[in-house]
């Protein structure tokens, strides 16, 4: 068989794999999408959408699927937990929207991967595969094919294989076998009825309250229906990588000396998940022959920038570019991509790494993040995320 009439195997069905099908389909490509769970779908609560990641969603043919389901904030906040001092505020209004060509918003997980999903059934050349686990990857060089075998022996074979499994990644695993880097750091997350939310938080904004070894984070989804409720602090104990069942006790004895105001947060949601947080150290090579990485599989990050989602339809864009503009040639296309996207996933992961330290100091540190950006005009904060939120389809490949 001809590779070049196969598939491209996508092993993921997240919001990284669904915008790299999407990518591959206006490439041309018919894409098979391995997951490796009983059903496509995401988990998780809150996501925060930068204008970079609404360029990326328009490139993809789902930018108006994802503005229908989003909360369009006036204004990201900073306030200090321990005495509700206002340490920075961005507006996200209009003059935002100017600058950076789209929008800031705020979204439930589960509606950003259903605009995808929607989209790629639209095309009709994107097919699903669940309970799919890839365990081992082989690579036919001569022929031009890459061949996948799942848990339960069967092989896939196309004429590319993108690895967008996610933070443990099994591909990454086989290529590159590094250890993630566990934190220390716990989050919960919980989604909590408007009715239920405290009155004088219902601020149409993302907020964080940032305290010693803690933060807490709020704002609203799905029209103002629900909030999406986070807090992250600094275990006490050894902790493994991974999601288990939390409990509000333990949330309570992080936060003893955190203002009535934030601490109201800790005493809303009815069950909560845990999340032991890991991230990687950033690598220089994502290809392996005709394989290559993206999303968290490439760079797994902390929370911390809220880039996770925006990152992984980066890639899924700039693979899609490259492919153009090579003239889908798989070589070309990977060196490409990798070039271009290595540098900027580094960035987010170290960046992530600094400002989680900011939020959580204490002492004289505190004092001093609090007096950062006093007095800060709008014009300087805009140009200080140019870097980060200037992204757009037509500067994303790094050809020199």
């Amino acid at each position: 068989m001809n590779p070049n009439s196969m598939p491209v195997l996508v092993a993921g069905g997240g919001i990284g794999g669904l915008a790299a099908a999407l990518a591959l389909v206006r490439q041309g490509f018919t894409v098979q999408v391995l997951e490796q769970a009983c059903e496509i779908g995401e988990i998780g609560a809150g996501v925060q959408l930068s204008p970079n990641a609404f360029h990326a969603f328009d490139a993809l043919g789902v930018g108006e699927k994802a503005r229908s389901r989003a909360v369009y904030t006036d204004y990201a906040v900073m306030h200090d937990a321990l005495d509700e001092y206002q340490v920075g505020r961005i507006e996200t209004g209009e003059a935002f929207r100017q600058r950076f060509g789209n929008p800031y918003a705020v979204v439930h997980r589960v509606d950003v991967h259903t605009a995808l999903m929607e989209g790629a059934a639209e095309t009709g050349r994107v097919e699903f595969f669940t309970s799919t686990r890839i365990e081992k990857v082989e690579q036919d060089e001569a022929a031009g094919t890459v061949t996948a075998t799942d848990q339960n022996g069967k092989r896939w074979t196309g004429q590319a294989l993108i690895g967008a499994d996610g933070g443990k990644s099994v591909v990454r695993a086989q290529y590159v076998n590094d250890q993630p880097r566990v934190t220390g750091h716990v989050v919960y997350r919980a989604v909590v009825d408007e009715a239920d939310f405290p009155a004088d938080l219902k601020w149409n904004a993302s907020s964080i309250w940032v305290g010693p070894n803690c933060h807490l984070v709020h704002y609203p989804l799905r029209g103002g229906a629900q909030y999406n409720v986070v807090v992250t602090f600094h275990s006490r104990q050894q902790e493994q990588w991974g999601v288990t069942e939390g409990s509000q006790e333990e949330v309570e004895s992080y936060f003893q000396g955190v203002c009535p105001k934030a601490r109201q947060l800790i005493k809303l949601p009815k069950s909560w998940k845990r999340w032991a947080t890991a991230d990687r150290d950033p690598i220089a090579q994502w290809n392996f022959g005709r394989v290559t990485l993206l999303g968290d599989a490439a760079h797994p990050t902390t929370q911390y920038m809220a880039q996770g989602a925006c990152m992984a339809v980066e890639d899924g864009v700039t693979l899609g570019e490259a492919l153009r503009v090579s003239g889908n040639d798989w070589g070309r296309a990977l060196a490409l991509y990798q070039r271009s996207r290595v540098t900027r996933t580094a960035r987010i992961v170290l960046s992530g790494r600094e400002m989680g330290r900011l939020f959580h100091m204490s002492g004289v540190e505190r004092l001093v993040r609090n007096s950062l950006w006093k007095g800060r005009s709008q014009e300087r904060y805009y140009d200080a995320i140019e870097w980060l939120y200037g992204w757009k389809v037509t500067n994303c490949l790094q050809t020199d």
